[in-house]
């Protein structure tokens, strides 16, 4: 990483991220995964998603499903992914079909060498939902 980008992102770490407003309520999903504990694949991983990186059909699959907002955050080998949703999406359905969508089942593939999980595993496989113990409204 540049020192550029590690001085942007040491920024935002401690100012914080805009969030988008919605018509309507919305709903949160949150999900964990681990990455190989390895630098550089964790730095390729990282690249792999930067803007502009990742596939259109991936990005247009994710919209397509009904998905409003998704965000990635890395501490160390553990991501954590927030996923913003309409009150009324069905998370089980929005994956499966997300699956079948063009090129999903090659960017899990090539995703796959950088996770712990077995990299025959689905992306609703790999990535597990988690609970919420705490809110403050």
């Amino acid at each position: 990483m540049s020192q550029h980008a590690t001085t942007h992102t040491i920024i935002l770490k401690t100012e914080g991220y805009i969030q988008q407003q919605h018509d309507g309520p919305t709903k949160r999903f949150c999900q964990t995964l681990d990455l190989k504990d390895d630098p550089q694949l964790i730095a390729d991983y990282c690249r792999l998603h930067e803007q502009g990186q990742v596939w259109q059909e991936i990005l247009d699959g994710i919209r397509s499903v009904g998905i409003l907002e998704m965000e990635i955050y890395l501490l160390g080998t553990r991501l954590f992914m927030i996923v913003e949703t309409p009150a009324d999406f069905d998370w089980a359905a929005s994956m499966a079909r997300l699956a079948t969508l063009p090129r999903q089942a090659e960017w899990e593939a090539l995703t796959a060498r950088f996770q712990q999980a077995s990299s025959s595993a689905s992306s609703a496989e790999k990535w597990q939902l988690m609970e919420r113990i705490f809110h403050l409204y």
